[in-house]
């Protein structure tokens, strides 16, 4: 992969950020996750201002529930977001809300950042970050190690086995990856694939490596409402250090 790295020494390779933000915000009582303020700001409105704010970052795409496309226009005007090129109509799922956003992206793309438009408090540092070990190596994600012990389960309710703690990662976004290799990946897990929660397993299912950059435990994903409590928690913290 040592091309990537090369590359990027001559010329900063030109980077889209597709956001999605399509969910269905079931888990938040009728609510939408993406409009719910922390500390004031709405969820989208962070996620939006980290790449907006992220000298690597050369566009943002989002891509949203139909009914959500007015207000998302809105938002990015009212925080300044001067990097949108265009906002999507998400699909049935999030495997075809993401190809959505990625067929949307300009021509000029050299790699691809996908993100959850409800991780709200990445910083644009941790998206400099993955995105300077993509560029060196075809592919990298956010990833913070487990904590937990992890048991894999069977149906019936009982343990199968437990895999080694020191092998197994969190994955967050962004998850950054060359373009290129990235839709041809994607079109043939299209045909292999019922549908993916994790964008970095079409690049491992065509048999490609992803490095997995250290993330930070504040990344963290909405999708209940405590979560947002514990997010205007870690904003004190972060902002109080």
């Amino acid at each position: 992969m040592e091309e990537f790295f090369e590359a990027s020494l001559f010329q900063k390779p030109f980077l889209s950020a597709v956001i999605v933000a399509a969910g269905s915000s079931v888990r938040m009582g009728g609510k939408d996750k993406i409009f719910l303020p922390i500390a004031g700001i709405p969820v989208i409105a962070r996620s939006l201002l980290a790449y907006e704010n992220c000298g690597d970052v050369s566009e943002i795409v989002v891509v949203t529930k139909e009914n959500s496309i007015d207000e998302i226009k809105k938002l990015a005007e009212e925080y300044k977001i001067t990097k949108l090129k265009a906002i999507v109509p998400g699909g049935a799922a999030r495997a075809e809300s993401v190809r959505n956003g990625v067929l949307a992206v300009s021509s000029k793309a050299d790699f691809i950042a996908i993100h959850d438009g409800a991780r709200p408090l990445v910083l644009p540092e941790d998206i400099s970050r993955c995105a300077e070990d993509a560029f060196r190596c075809g592919g990298a994600i956010l990833a913070v190690p487990a904590t937990d012990t992890i048991k894999y389960g069977r149906k019936n309710g009982f343990v199968e086995y437990t895999p080694a703690r020191e092998k197994l990662f969190a994955a967050q976004t962004p998850q950054i990856f060359d373009i290129k290799i990235y839709k041809e990946a994607m079109e043939r897990s299209f045909r292999e694939l019922s549908d993916w929660t994790d964008d970095s397993r079409i690049f491992e299912n065509d048999a490609r490596k992803v490095f997995l950059t250290p993330g930070k435990k504040y990344n963290i994903k909405i999708t209940s409402p405590e979560d947002i409590l514990i997010a205007e928690a870690l904003l004190k913290g972060r902002e109080a250090e």
